[in-house]
């Protein structure tokens, strides 16, 4: 309790503040007895330290290193029978409590200072066990709402009565999670604060409050945690403080029902996208016996035969710090997730699917297959920045052509697929590399394979010499040289390398096949053989 309440507790009357009445709202949360000059080594935060003052009594002025020693340590006051050796504490001493704000407390005559210190201590727990029921309460008036199906924003509202401030809910990445049908004042900060780049502070408090100069308004900010990470924010529209036990006590229990709500929210959606997913990837996969038990299982994920599709498939790009696949595989899904979450804002119909490290988009166009497509790039660009301003890491996609039938899905997939393989051969982050149907990979498919196997070895045959260790820089060396037009600049620019470290590649390239690359029939055979070494592999 504050030390103000504690002065009016009536089995402690008598007691009244002689100095420090500025430090009146300081919390105590235990009492302490002095018994030995160097009680202030042993003194806590927010201890309330009673004393006859009878060591100090020949040396009064003595109380200046302790009152000094008891605001360094957060003590909340400190309480002194002046009657009993002290005839009074001296003005010195009380005009240094006054500057420091500690409180000085004149004890009341009749009672010892053990009664003193149990009395004090049975208030702080009844207000301590007062606070507790209060809270097993609240926390039970907030699960009722959820369970009987009132949702989040029904919680929020009733929250919002009972601290009498507004509040928004959001996510980890400041969009909203429940939409009131008020528009909250609090958007517009929450979008300024977001483009600034926000990072949840570390403090010893739950929760912290901020200002904005333009409006004079001050926030106070409780994080939603989940999985033991922030999953969201609530904010409220005013200045909650770390002494109103009873508001912060209500906000916490609201912020844990939330959590287990948002949490079942989050393990249903993940299944309905598991769902989604595993119908999707048996599509691309040829599980289905007829054509007509993929439109009927489509028209359960609002996805008609007859609709117009144009597919993008798109993957992070790889970064020069190593990480394992685990570590990859979960920025993926995070990003995955984060997409999501931002096509629902779009103002037509676009599908999101996974299939491991990588995202497939599928976009409801019309006919006009020129405006369809530059929507669809528009779009994907808005993504990539998003994911980059996001994230700190880019995206490339690969865009197919239109496919007019849901049936056709799989070949578009494929277009995207090649597409976006097509576009990391020159090296290039944040691409969007649409299919083209004169493509060069697009006629390398209609040869036989057995074909194909055997020009990629006529052509590349000298690099059988060596192991497959020493040929990956060689023919990357060799691949980017040839994509950027044989710029040995740009080449190592792209590979991240010194440029005589390309010189001597190519020259180590010249050796092992017997040519000289500036022959154009020969640089014609090795850049097909690239192609085909692509397709073989894929």
């Amino acid at each position: 309790m504050k030390v103000a309440e504690l002065l009016h507790l009536p089995f402690l009357s008598g007691m009244h503040v002689i100095a420090g009445e500025s430090g009146m709202e300081c919390e105590v949360r235990t009492v302490n007895m002095m018994d030995a000059p160097d009680i202030i080594h042993f003194l806590k935060p927010n201890e309330f330290l009673v004393t006859t003052a009878y060591h100090l009594k020949d040396q009064p002025l003595l109380l200046k290193t302790l009152v000094e020693g008891m605001a360094k340590q957060g003590c909340a006051a400190l309480g002194i029978k002046t009657r009993r050796y002290l005839k009074e504490v001296p003005d010195e001493i009380l005009q240094l409590a006054n500057e420091l704000s500690l409180p000085i407390i004149d004890l009341p005559e009749d009672l010892s200072l053990g009664e003193i210190t149990n009395l004090t201590l049975r208030a702080i727990l009844d207000q301590r066990a007062h606070e507790l029921m209060y809270a097993m309460e609240t926390h039970k008036q907030f699960t009722n709402l959820i369970m009987r199906g009132k949702g989040i924003q029904k919680l929020l509202d009733h929250l919002s009565k009972m601290i009498e401030f507004p509040i928004t809910l959001v996510d980890q990445y400041f969009k909203p999670i429940v939409f009131p049908n008020r528009v909250s004042p609090i958007f517009p900060i929450i979008k300024k604060i977001a483009s600034e780049g926000f990072n949840y502070p570390t403090t010893i408090t739950p929760f912290f409050s901020f200002s904005i100069l333009s409006n004079q308004q001050t926030y106070t900010v409780f994080p939603i945690y989940m999985d033991e990470k922030i999953f969201g924010y609530l904010i409220i529209l005013g200045e909650i403080k770390t002494s109103d036990n009873l508001i912060t006590l209500t906000i916490e229990q609201a912020t844990n029902v939330i959590s287990f709500s948002l949490m079942k929210e989050h393990a249903l959606k993940q299944h309905d996208r598991n769902i989604r997913n595993e119908f999707f990837l048996h599509v691309l996969d040829g599980s289905f016996s007829s054509q007509e038990e993929i439109i009927n299982r489509a028209k359960e994920f609002s996805l008609h035969n007859e609709q117009t599709y144009i597919c993008a498939v798109g993957k992070i790009d790889e970064m020069q710090e190593s990480k394992n696949f685990t570590q990859q595989q979960e920025k993926a899904d995070t990003v995955h997730k984060f997409l999501e979450e931002e096509l629902h804002e779009s103002p037509f119909p676009i599908h999101l699917f996974t299939k491991g490290k990588k995202c497939i988009l599928l976009y409801e166009v019309n006919e006009d297959s020129t405006r369809s497509l530059q929507y669809v790039e528009s779009s994907l660009q808005k993504l990539q920045k998003l994911v980059n301003d996001q994230f700190g890491c880019t995206v490339s996609f690969g865009v197919s052509h239109m496919a007019p039938k849901f049936l056709q899905i799989k070949h578009a997939f494929k277009e995207a697929n090649d597409s976006l393989k097509e576009g990391g051969l020159s090296k290039r982050p944040e691409y969007i590399q649409t299919f083209r149907t004169k493509d060069i990979m697009e006629l390398l498919r209609i040869i036989p394979e057995e074909d194909l196997k055997n020009f990629h070895h006529f052509a590349l045959q000298g690099f059988s010499k060596i192991n497959n260790e020493e040929q990956e820089p060689l023919l990357q060396t060799l691949s980017v040289y040839l994509e950027t037009h044989c710029q040995i600049s740009e080449t190592a620019k792209r590979l991240f390398v010194h440029r005589n470290t390309v010189v001597y590649r190519l020259e180590k390239c010249e050796e092992l096949l017997g040519k000289s690359l500036k022959d154009s029939e020969t640089t014609l055979q090795i850049r097909l053989a690239l192609r085909i070494n692509t397709l073989l592999t894929s």
